[in-house]
């Protein structure tokens, strides 16, 4: 099975996509973590203004089948959250890349760990 990972972002080996435009990052699960966990049920994320550390946990995805937490792939101030997720968790596994964003975050550092587009296809693959 092959799944979407868009050249425009960079990832993490927990299966999290960071997409950077200028000091500013959106923060998602990738398509592979959505399906490996299969039905989101439950999603549990900082409030804006919370401070993030690159690496460290920042919230929880729970679905049928486990519960996950969810790393940071850059240091920074979480800017926007997207509260859909708390009424519509199922926006994680119909659209992971989009609607299903989690957090914006003003950039302070971002992760050494982060892997390019070819290398996170041949991590999942």
């Amino acid at each position: 099975m092959s799944f979407d990972v868009p050249d425009d972002l960079r990832y993490l080996e927990s299966h999290e996509w960071v997409r950077v435009s200028g000091d500013t990052a959106e923060v998602g699960i990738t398509a592979f973590a959505q399906d490996e966990l299969g039905d989101v049920v439950f999603v549990e994320l900082p409030e804006e203004g919370a401070e993030l550390t690159a690496g460290e946990d920042f919230g929880v995805v729970e679905s049928i089948k486990a519960v996950s937490d969810v790393y940071a792939p850059v240091s920074g101030t979480v800017t926007a959250v997207n509260d859909r997720l708390r009424d519509e968790p199922e926006l994680l596994n119909e659209d992971p890349f989009g609607d299903g964003w989690m957090l914006e975050v003003e950039i302070a550092d971002e992760s050494d760990e982060l892997l390019s587009p070819a290398a996170y296809r041949d991590q999942i693959e």
